[in-house]
């Protein structure tokens, strides 16, 4: 991958602009935490130049939504915080909006989709927010608030769609202005905008800094609106990474990253996997999909100039969630082997399969064993063998021994 858009500059259009973050940060003076930058020598290796990661993971709440949240809810006037507020989310705007209404004494409805992850539920739940579940997108659930609101009065807290919260978002590139004085390129995940709009905002008088935004390749709404110049919707949403499953821009962030001519790039969920196991592996962070989204555009080929960070959006990933990108995250890069044998229906042939498998450092983790089929002769069975390795070459030299024994593998 590589970006030959030309770096932001200042617009007297931004809804948002350098001045509105510096006033949305004061805000937050004593409510976010300060979180730190760490350095990658994996990534610094692979794009040539220092590359750094800064860890909204370890925000309060897990993400960098508590700053949106709160600068927006922290300007409410007090007949509207009395009204309380409602908004839609699969889970990190949830929580950040349960508590920024914790802090500001303000009542809070969250609509979450029926499929949301139980620990953000509980959480959000845990942050005193009453939860509601409804539709199976975040934008289903975003109509329902959108009504709740009509209907009770309370204030809708938009994800992104807001110049305050993307004010509040924007914080996060000036702790990195003072964390990396000579950062060129900030890298960062994409759904709605919000995030990475901010991050804009924050620096339109720095020209010689680029901000390149990452989709997932499954609910990528902003690469084709960008070409059309104006918002479109994603369609179909399919990718793991339901913290940036969003089905359409929002107008205010797209207003800045079309006006500045941002890049949005694209992953596919082989990317994320990888990305998240490499974050996992080599930075000792745990992250969600959605959160690797920038690392993933690194390890894909995307092209950037350095000193570089990287944002790392955020860190609630639900435990079942984790164990199946780890899973797949390993088999794209190499370090699982799943394979189909077919060996003679005879005592001790299975025996025989499994110690030539120990004999190439191959560490079984699960077979299963196929007695009958339509494409099965008589005497035959088939085995389906999935071994841990220790990567590509590894997985080869496995294959060309069985094969020299005279298994007949389908992998």
């Amino acid at each position: 991958m590589s970006t030959t858009a030309s770096p932001a500059r200042p617009s007297a259009a931004d809804p948002v602009g350098p001045a509105d973050v510096a006033a949305a940060a004061r805000v937050l003076e004593g409510v976010v935490l300060r979180t730190p930058v760490e350095s990658s020598r994996a990534l610094s290796a692979l794009a040539g130049g220092p590359v750094l990661l800064k860890c909204e993971n370890l925000q309060r709440a897990g993400s960098f939504k508590i700053r949106g949240a709160y600068v927006r809810m922290a300007r409410l006037t007090d007949e509207e915080k009395a009204r309380g507020v409602v908004a839609a989310s699969a889970g990190n705007h949830a929580q950040g909006v349960a508590l920024a209404a914790r802090l500001l004494g303000v009542q809070a409805t969250v609509y979450m989709p029926v499929g949301a992850a139980l620990p953000k539920v509980a959480a959000t739940r845990e942050y005193g927010a009453t939860v509601e579940h409804h539709g199976a997108s975040v934008d289903e659930a975003l109509d329902a608030a959108r009504r709740h609101s009509e209907r009770t009065g309370a204030v809708l807290i938009h994800p992104f769609d807001h110049a305050d919260v993307v004010a509040g978002q924007g914080t996060v590139a000036l702790e990195i202005l003072e964390q990396v004085p000579d950062v060129r390129t900030v890298v960062v995940p994409v759904g709605g905008g919000g995030l990475a709009a901010g991050i804009v905002a924050a620096l339109a008088d720095r020209p010689d800094v680029q901000v390149i935004g990452v989709q997932a390749a499954g609910a990528a709404a902003y690469p084709a609106s960008l070409a059309a110049g104006h918002p479109l919707p994603a369609g179909r949403l399919a990718t793991m990474a339901d913290g940036i499953a969003v089905g359409r821009p929002g107008d205010v962030p797209f207003a800045i990253l079309a006006g500045h001519h941002v890049p949005v790039r694209t992953v596919s969920e082989e990317d994320l996997s990888r990305a998240l196991l490499l974050v996992a592996e080599r930075a000792k962070m745990l992250v969600e999909p959605s959160g690797a989204a920038g690392v993933a555009a690194l390890m894909a080929g995307l092209e950037v100039a350095t000193p570089a960070v990287v944002v790392l959006s955020g860190g609630n990933i639900d435990p079942l969630v984790l164990l199946r990108v780890v899973r797949h995250g390993l088999a794209s890069a190499g370090r699982y082997l799943q394979m189909r044998v077919r060996i003679d229906d005879r005592p001790g042939a299975l025996a025989a399969l499994l110690a030539d498998l120990a004999a190439t450092g191959g560490n079984v983790m699960h077979v299963g064993h196929v007695r009958t089929a339509l494409d099965l002769g008589i005497d035959e069975v088939e085995i389906g063998v999935q071994v841990e390795t220790r990567g590509p070459d590894h997985c080869a030299r496995v294959l060309e021994h069985l094969r020299a024994a005279g298994y007949r593998i389908e992998a």
